[in-house]
């Protein structure tokens, strides 16, 4: 998993990430008509990650958009809202800019191993390859699973039991309510009911296969194994006469369950995660580049695993193809929605480089991670103070915190293009 010490916070890898889109995509700063951020790193209670960004826009301050938080669900939240005000009529012609990034860590114990960090900067505009379908499937509740409510510490209250089975209910209602409202939109769109098999319910004509490839957000990996697990398992009850479904052991024992005890039961996970087996390797593995090597990136880990789809997977053989997202976010939210490839992903698989710089990432032993945390941990909300942390860590081209005056005022520095 990716790790930082206090030389670095969510300022500086949004000024990195922003940047290096700036830069790399030769965007002009006028261009630029809204910048919504996504992330739960909060290190000011008032002053938003946006308003920072902004001093790399230059003279261009008519930027509308600001930040979005509800744990790992931010980053879609932004998302939606970019795209909506590129269709909406406030829309002034310029494009838009997504920042999402967060440093997930935890306090020492069991849930360590799955934090991580990571950040992700997307250009929204028109005519673009990647298109984000009309219909969404969303799902709030309020639930304790993950939250934190201590302000003088970063690391979180978690719940491991109710943050699994709240992730797997957020998935199960987001994407039945995405299946429901697919099935609306083409019966109105075909002026007709859609057929549905013989005992199968209306939701069974729109399903996984309607999918080539499956984003999730990744919490870690055993759980995008058991989300996409569930996702077949949805569509066998539905359905349970397709023919998919005819090897699944003792359907009638599976379908008597009710829905609370199907989101525990061990013979439900581990039949679905067999039968799902061959088609997690192919429709989902292409998305977990990231998650495997930076961990969890909270608001990021969704739109990384869709950078690493389109950095593992040819752009010739992702044209015209269907994209499903799963967004999440403890507390909580979620949202399933689609993209459609209609153009060439070849360009921003070049741009990023993502696999190479995945695969560049200097690898450190524990007990390095275990200092950069405790250096964290006494510095948290401090005043008067310059980071400790090295700048050898960093990438050419990265900022970095510089110093954090008796105001709290934070300053930031690039890391020269090429070290001395």
């Amino acid at each position: 998993m990716a790790c930082t010490d206090d030389r670095e916070d969510i300022n500086s890898f949004a000024l990195t990430a922003v940047s290096n889109l700036l830069k790399k995509y030769d965007i002009d700063p006028k261009s630029i008509g809204r910048l919504d951020v996504g992330t739960e790193t909060i290190i000011d209670k008032s002053k938003s990650v946006k308003t920072t960004l902004m001093d790399l826009f230059g003279d261009n301050t008519d930027i509308e958009g600001i930040d979005s938080k509800n744990a790992c669900y931010g980053s879609t939240a932004a998302l939606f809202n970019a795209v909506n005000w590129i269709e909406s009529r406030s829309w002034d012609g310029r494009n838009a800019i997504v920042f999402v990034g967060d440093i997930a860590i935890y306090a020492e114990g069991s849930a360590r191993p799955v934090g991580g960090a990571g950040a992700c900067a997307m250009l929204i505009g028109p005519n673009a390859p990647l298109v984000l379908e009309p219909v969404h499937g969303t799902y709030m509740s309020n639930t304790y699973d993950f939250y934190k409510p201590r302000l003088e510490l970063e690391y979180p209250e978690v719940d491991g039991p109710l943050s699994i089975t709240t992730y797997l209910t957020a998935l199960d209602q987001s994407y039945s309510r995405f299946r429901e409202k697919s099935v609306k939109a083409l019966n109105a769109q075909h002026d007709a009911v859609l057929p549905a098999s013989k005992g199968a319910d209306p939701k069974a004509a729109v399903s996984l296969q309607d999918f080539d490839y499956n984003v999730m957000h990744s919490p870690y990996g055993k759980l995008v194994q058991k989300g996409h697990a569930r996702l077949v398992y949805n569509d066998f009850i539905s359905s349970p006469s397709k023919p998919a479904f005819a090897n699944v052991p003792s359907p009638d024992d599976i379908l008597a369950l009710s829905y609370q005890a199907s989101l525990t039961d061990k013979t439900v996970e581990k039949t679905f995660i067999g039968l799902a087996k061959a088609q997690y390797k192919q429709a989902v593995e292409p998305s977990m580049r990231c998650a495997k090597r930076c961990g969890n990136m909270y608001t990021a880990s969704l739109y990384g695993g869709l950078a690493s789809l389109i950095s593992t997977v040819p752009s010739q053989e992702l044209l015209g193809k269907r994209i499903s997202m799963f967004a999440y976010g403890s507390g909580c939210a979620a949202s399933f929605y689609s993209i459609r490839v209609k153009g060439s992903t070849a360009d921003i698989c070049e741009k990023m480089d993502l696999l190479n710089r995945l695969q560049s990432m200097e690898v450190v032993p524990c007990e390095e991670y275990v200092a950069a945390m405790k250096l964290r941990e006494q510095n948290h909300n401090a005043g008067n103070y310059t980071p400790e942390g090295s700048l050898d860590n960093l990438w050419p081209g990265s900022y970095y915190l510089e110093r954090i005056d008796e105001k709290y005022r934070r300053t930031y520095a690039l890391v020269p293009e090429t070290k001395a």
